[in-house]
């Protein structure tokens, strides 16, 4: 449409605007890990940048970018903090499933033109206790009425759900469906109850504040989603968990690498001796280890990016995405561990510009965020039923 602006015309100025951000990011870092606290002074950047409206679609006042470009600015905001990182991702997450799957119903496009116009912040309520960690599961079940609904459920991990302005929640259909007969609704924050059951104090990703509440939501029946949760998830959220997490996780390392990087160069500086630098062979594995998985990372979402229109997603992109995950979340681990036999223990500090601990901290989570365990057992199961796209392609 002629006057409005394209998402590739945005480009310089949100890479400028995501720079800043981080920025703002950095400087809160440390208190944010230190207090556990909520990154309030990064997400007003990041509002008032209207990045919380990366992938709303232009025609209803968003940015339209590609998951590719939202990917660069996750693993942007993960060197400076990961915590910030980490709700900017699950935010984009569940934009995406809404862009995707619900542009065809009025009260979500208006609810897109929201986001847009007013930085909403959206997080997800998919936990529930007594279901394992499994998302295609749910106990709770949408009450209706009058073409109303009511909801109660009891999350066991609601992510900044203190600070969100709305939930995008899954539950059954209704009390007589089945567990995997779900929907996906939005709670608006004004039109819920949230009862802390379970703090937050972790060892990493502290200012996620992930904690335990019980949601009482009500609204209007236009708020669920017509698509099922199991296309919603497997076409869309799952995926782009997936990317986003792990675009964030390649951020954090390669502030690692950074900061290795710098310790390896003030050796050199110090030492006229013209001896090889200390640690520089370990410096070098982790370059390696760090650029073949941005490569691993960028072909992905390239490949997300090519397949969004195509046909619904197979068996073999589910094994792909979850293999992703899984193998990225544990190498990037073993990238900030080298890096940390660069630095020493200047890097096994709690403090100072060598200090790695944050990092090491943060990427413990990694693993646990749908456990790899879990997933690989998954992934077994699907190898069962269809071949892996393997070689070069």
């Amino acid at each position: 449409m002629e006057g409005v602006l394209r998402s590739q015309d945005l480009a310089a100025p949100m890479a400028a605007a995501a720079a800043g951000a981080a920025e703002v990011a950095r400087a809160h870092a440390a208190a944010v890990d230190r207090d556990a606290v909520f990154p309030a002074a990064a997400l007003a950047a990041l509002r008032e940048a209207r990045l919380l409206a990366a992938l709303v679609p232009v025609p209803l006042g968003g940015l339209g970018l590609p998951l590719g470009r939202v990917g660069a600015i996750c693993s942007a905001l993960a060197e400076a903090c990961s915590s910030t990182a980490m709700i900017f991702a699950m935010h984009q997450v569940q934009v995406a499933c809404l862009a995707r799957h619900a542009l065809d119903q009025e009260w979500h496009r208006h609810f897109l033109r929201r986001v847009a116009a007013d930085g909403l912040l959206l997080a997800s309520a998919n936990s529930e206790a007594g279901i394992g960690g499994d998302l295609r599961t749910s106990r709770c079940a949408v009450l209706r009425d009058g073409g109303r609904f009511t909801v109660r459920k009891q999350t066991t991990a609601l992510s900044y759900g203190a600070h969100a302005d709305a939930l995008l929640l899954t539950a059954r259909r209704g009390e007589d469906a089945a567990p995997t007969d779900q929907v996906l609704l939005v709670a608006l924050r004004e039109d819920c109850t949230l009862e802390r059951t379970a703090g937050w104090d972790a060892l990493g990703m502290r200012g996620t504040c992930t904690e335990g509440f019980l949601v009482d939501a009500a609204g209007s029946e236009a708020q669920i989603l017509a698509t099922p949760f199991g296309t919603i998830a497997g076409e869309t959220m799952v995926p782009a968990s997936h990317l986003l997490w792990c675009s964030l996780w390649v951020g954090i390392a390669a502030d690692a690498v950074g900061r290795a990087r710098s310790f390896v160069r003030a050796a050199v500086r110090g030492d006229r001796s013209g001896a090889a630098p200390p640690g520089g062979p370990r410096l070098a594995l982790a370059v390696e280890q760090l650029q073949m998985l941005q490569a691993q990372v960028t072909a992905s979402l390239q490949r997300f990016e090519a397949q969004a229109d195509a046909e619904p997603a197979s068996l073999a992109a589910a094994i792909e995405s979850n293999a992703l995950k899984t193998g990225v979340s544990e190498a990037c681990l073993a990238v900030v561990q080298n890096a940390l036999r660069v630095c020493g223990f200047a890097g096994y500090s709690n403090a100072g510009r060598y200090s790695l601990s944050r990092h090491l901290r943060d990427l413990q989570s990694a693993p646990l965020m749908i456990n790899n365990d879990r997933m690989r057992d998954t992934t077994a199961r699907l190898l069962l039923a269809a071949a892996p796209v393997l070689g070069i392609v």
